[in-house]
């Protein structure tokens, strides 16, 4: 099957599916499923399972590693993060899960290969069958099932259920591996049915609510025994296709109200959900730092539970319109619902003219549904300003940005309106929110990319810092690290102002260590006279479907360290000249920096990492102390007052060109033995 053949077939089994799901929930109108759609839609199943894409062995999957785990029995039930590492370097962080259930692991699935099978059958021996055959087998609930899926490969799991009971399956697959570069679109969408012993298909799901990963809630209509089927959505698969399918009568909360509480108090919740022990919870925010935590409840799934330090009220019905609208007195976080369909929410207050107002939502980013669309009105009912979508770099996980943010500047004295809504025009008890409405409150988030860094003993490697500003934020940011491990050192960290990234380096000790190193890098700057202090989560900056990039949290930032520093290398590697180097528009400047004694120039080379757009290293030449750097500025590309790191890798001369930068992110650093320390940057007015 060529390529345009799976994509025509995919895209009319797409348009089936949504077909059959719009009958079951009654939302089909006169376009019905009929016999001959379901006659229509096992053929093109069976035409994908007979001769399914991605057939040849895949380039992308180069090794595999067999690793043994071992948990204690008092492990807390968590996930937490695997690494491999070798003598020289330490991959990016997997997830993997330590649960409560009983766990059923699946045979790790073997890829087809065409071009092994023609050669083990010429040597005389049975080659592979073709086509992935379905796997089937019977589970004792409740349960935890580790799988993996290949191209065209459907898993059934078997299980008795009694008359009554509440069951419910809960694929994570989107969850263990968030985003995929080289698959659209970007992750394993995993497909969840339920059929009884007779075959009858009962229930099934794609996602729930705005989440790729199906949850299935099923209510056990007679004893007996069912099937749960698991397949990706265009029946696609490969090694890194893997899931875990939870199954039985679990706790599972599908929404919680509020959505979050003022630290230094307890909020009251009320729960929504399937087989909760209790409908309200006590959340405990007594000691919860500001930001987006978690519930830590009897259920089975994780809950997100915001934490402020503004006050906060409840919305009050009515309030749909100018006239019922609720008045509010800022700063305020108003904690509400849009409880039906159609519904909108409105809430007045006294502004002055000048007077700076935010408006932001947060409601996606804690798991609501809610897509929500902003509006600030006048008295006159002039608009002032709106917003649907607003993009948080720090919400890596979301794909839709749904929450909304606006800022104002008010052009009179009087009252102001703020119209909250749903862009979809949908409703329900579970369209919960979070609104903050106040003058900026300047913040920032910091992200460190990437979380897994491998560096040679007294030797540099990059690292790069996001600053994710909040409410106008302009500051410079300092780093540092803190508690630093002996030994370990950061040149030139620094966010300038109003810049988002920056590039740095980090210095390890003169001897390597047998296990990884956890550090910690925090951010200091000033925001109203006061020194604030935030830490930077580490990250992993993760591609999605060959174009997008997204900056994935970690738990730990883990530092390995190969090798020992000989002793002539002691001294070398320093920047002898003054910084920032100041590299003129259109014009050069040189740079000298410290090399060890012999042949280095003959056997090495620089390339800079990721370098700004019009700056470029032209001539790099040996000097009696070392080397000597001659950079230059692109007039036309890089503006006078601009300032920077300049990043210059140690490539072996007979090594490949560096890898082509990427737009955003930490690029890969092929054939790279080590870094110079950061070089820092401005370019001055001529």
């Amino acid at each position: 099957m060529n390529q345009k053949d799976f994509n025509d077939l995919r895209d009319r089994l797409k348009v089936l599916q949504e077909k059959f799901q719009a009958t079951r929930k009654g939302n089909a109108g006169t376009n019905v499923w009929t016999a001959a759609d379901a006659v229509e839609r096992q053929q093109i199943r069976e035409k994908i399972l007979k001769n399914p894409p991605n057939r040849t062995a895949n380039p992308a999957m180069i090794d595999t590693v067999i690793i043994k785990v071992s948990i204690a029995a008092n492990a807390a039930p968590e996930e937490r993060e695997i690494r491999l590492a070798t003598p020289n370097a330490l991959s990016n962080p997997l997830r993997f899960c330590v649960g409560t259930l009983p766990e059923i692991s699946k045979l790790a699935a073997k890829p087809a290969n065409p071009d092994l099978d023609k050669y083990i059958e010429k040597m005389g021996g049975r080659p592979a069958p073709v086509g992935t055959p379905k796997y089937e087998t019977h589970v004792s609930l409740p349960a935890v099932v580790n799988g993996q899926i290949m191209p065209g490969g459907v898993d059934r799991y078997r299980f008795l259920a009694t008359r009554g009971q509440q069951i419910i399956i809960a694929a994570s697959a989107r969850q263990l591996i968030p985003y995929l570069a080289d698959a659209v679109p970007g992750w394993f969408e995993s497909v969840l049915t339920i059929y009884d012993a007779k075959g009858k298909e009962l229930a099934s799901g794609e996602r729930f609510h705005f989440r790729p990963d199906p949850v299935i809630h099923f209510e056990v209509p007679r004893d007996g025994e069912y099937t749960v089927e698991i397949h990706d959505s265009i029946f696609r698969g490969r090694e890194d296709f893997v899931y875990r399918l939870a199954i039985g009568e679990l706790p599972f909360v599908t929404g919680i109200f509020p959505l979050g509480g003022k630290a230094g108090e307890k909020t009251s919740v009320a729960l929504t959900g399937w087989n909760l022990p209790e409908k309200t919870f006590s959340s405990g925010n007594t000691n919860a730092e500001p930001g987006i935590t978690s519930l830590n409840g009897k259920f089975f799934n994780t809950v997100p539970f915001a934490v402020n330090n503004l006050p906060e009220c409840f919305e009050r019905e009515p309030n749909d319109s100018v006239e019922t609208a609720q008045a509010v007195t800022l700063p305020i976080i108003i904690n509400g619902r849009i409880g039906q369909p159609g519904e909108r929410d409105v809430f007045k207050f006294d502004g002055h003219a000048g007077q700076q107002i935010v408006a932001e939502v947060f409601a996606r980013r804690l798991d609501s549904p809610l897509d929500s669309f902003l509006r600030l009105t006048d008295a006159d009912g002039k608009q002032l300003a709106f917003n649907d979508d607003f993009e948080d770099k720090g919400s890596g996980l979301n794909t839709h940005h749904a929450d909304s943010y606006l800022t104002a500047t008010l052009p009179a004295d009087g009252i102001y309106f703020v119209h909250l809504s749903d862009t979809q025009g949908q409703g329900g008890p579970e369209f919960a929110y979070r609104l903050r409405i106040s003058e900026p409150q300047p913040d920032f988030a910091l992200r460190a990319v990437p979380s897994s860094i491998s560096l040679r003993a007294g030797m540099s490697a990059p690292v790069t810092i996001f600053a994710l500003r909040r409410d106008g934020f302009t500051n410079a940011i300092n780093l540092e690290l803190k508690d630093a491990p002996a030994g370990f050192s950061l040149s030139a960290a620094r966010i300038a102002e109003n810049q988002d990234k920056a590039q740095f380096t980090l210095k390890a000790p003169p001897q390597s260590s047998e296990k990884p190193t956890v550090i910690a890098i925090e951010g200091h700057s000033l925001i109203a006279g006061k020194l604030v202090t935030h830490a930077a989560v580490p990250s992993e900056d993760m591609m999605q479907a060959f174009i997008y990039w997204h900056l994935v949290p970690s738990k730990e930032l883990a530092v390995a360290v190969a090798g020992q520093q000989r002793l002539f290398m002691r001294d070398a590697f320093k920047i002898i000249s003054a910084t920032p180097v100041k590299i003129p528009p259109g014009g050069t400047a040189r740079v000298r920096v410290s090399a060890p004694p012999g042949n280095f120039s003959e056997r090495f080379k620089l390339e800079l990492n990721n370098a700004p757009e019009g700056i470029s290293l032209t001539t790099v030449s040996a000097i009696p102390a070392g080397l000597e750097l001659v950079f230059a500025c692109d007039a036309e590309k890089m503006k006078a007052g601009a300032t920077g790191n300049l990043i210059c890798d140690i490539v072996p001369k007979n090594q490949g060109p560096a890898t082509p930068q990427k737009k955003f992110g930490n690029q890969p650093r092929r054939g790279a033995v080590a870094t110079l320390p950061a070089i820092p940057f401005t370019i001055p007015a001529e």
